[in-house]
């Protein structure tokens, strides 16, 4: 039995009170940084929006259901693009009954346009669906987490555009050219010592990803 004359047995446990929180739902903190941003994230663009403390209601994910769903998103276009090939390749070898030089003519466009459909489901598909889903894409939902925004406004179909393919894409995909992939290696490998468990790009447009 309880000395405490305010319990008794079977009473349960008063829990510690809850950390402060911003309004992603993680540990708050006085701006949007946890841990010191990367060099050149103190102001401009790369700068944090301030946030304010309130309840909150997520983990942040783990490195590895990131990359996992990576990868699982990755699998999914791969399988997309041989069926976008295979598609506009049987459509067009058509051509080959009329003669050789048509058939030729003709899947030399089926595969030009091939690769334009490819161009397109791959910069749209991420968007798409974080819009849809507030955040997740086909991976991201295998592997339970999501990407918030830290302000905590919903995800858009514009600002999955300007995460996934202007900041991701472009702009680490020039950066990653330039500097023989190290920019791009650096911005995958940044959540394993980020303090939220932010990549590179996270910084830039003031994401989480957490576990959904």
């Amino acid at each position: 039995m309880s000395t405490d004359p305010g319990m008794s047995s079977g009473d349960p446990l008063t829990p510690p009170p809850e950390q402060p929180r911003h309004q992603s739902g993680l540990p708050g903190f006085s701006d949007g940084y946890a841990s010191p941003p990367p060099p050149g994230a103190s102001g401009g663009s790369w700068a944090s929006s301030p946030v304010v403390a309130s309840s909150g209601q997520y983990a942040l994910a783990g490195w590895w259901s990131r990359v996992g769903a990576q990868l699982i998103d990755g699998l999914i276009l791969l399988v997309g693009w041989v069926a976008i090939t295979a598609f506009f390749g049987a459509v067009f070898s058509v051509g080959f009954f009329d003669s050789e030089e048509t058939g030729v003519a003709a899947l030399i466009v089926g595969l030009l346009l091939s690769v334009f459909a490819i161009a397109i489901v791959s910069l749209l598909y991420a968007p798409l669906m974080m819009a849809r889903t507030n955040g997740k894409t086909l991976g991201r939902m295998a592997t339970g987490i999501r990407v918030v925004r830290a302000s905590g406004e919903p995800m858009t179909f514009g600002f999955a555009m300007l995460r996934e393919v202007v900041v991701k894409a472009i702009l680490f995909g020039i950066a990653g050219s330039i500097t023989a992939g190290l920019a791009s290696l650096a911005d995958v490998l940044w959540p394993l010592w980020d303090d939220e468990n932010r990549a590179l790009h996270d910084f830039v447009v003031n994401t989480r990803v957490v576990q959904d």
